[in-house]
């Protein structure tokens, strides 16, 4: 059997703004639509489902995010997860200038937990709370293997 990873799918409170903080970061819009019906209920597992949704894709065409903005049923607000709660908790992107991306970042209100390390030099890497309190992750390569 064969398997490729399609896309990652993120709730968000504020479509437009996590759009606008994932474009200012690289990532190109390559989809959108409102999606509602029995189709949708069944393959989501929601009465009532309806949602704004975009399809954002890497520069490499590689990795693709699908954001969705819940209409119904409300949205459940949770608190944000920590990277060591246990499930899904962040995305990941490799930068070729993590400062460039952190002043990006920052323009959205978006900053690293606690600071940017050094992984035996060999990346720099941080996490930072996205939109939404999506957990993200940034990591520049210093160096080529």
């Amino acid at each position: 059997m064969a398997i490729k990873l399609e896309n990652v799918g993120i709730a968000v409170r504020d479509l437009e703004a996590t759009i606008a903080f994932f474009t200012d970061l690289g990532l190109t819009v390559v989809g959108r639509d409102t999606v509602s019906g029995e189709w949708t209920e069944t393959a989501v597992g929601l009465d009532g489902n309806h949602a704004k949704i975009a399809m954002l894709q890497t520069p490499d065409g590689q990795g693709r995010l699908e954001l969705f903005e819940y209409i119904h049923p409300e949205a459940i607000e949770t608190n944000p997860d920590r990277p060591n709660d246990i499930g899904m908790h962040r995305v990941a992107f490799s930068v070729d200038d993590i400062d460039q991306a952190l002043e990006i970042a920052a323009k959205h209100g978006c900053h690293p937990l606690r600071g940017v390390a050094t992984y035996e030099d060999v990346y720099k890497l941080t996490y930072l709370r996205g939109p939404s309190g999506i957990l993200v992750m940034l990591a520049e390569k210093l160096k080529e293997d």
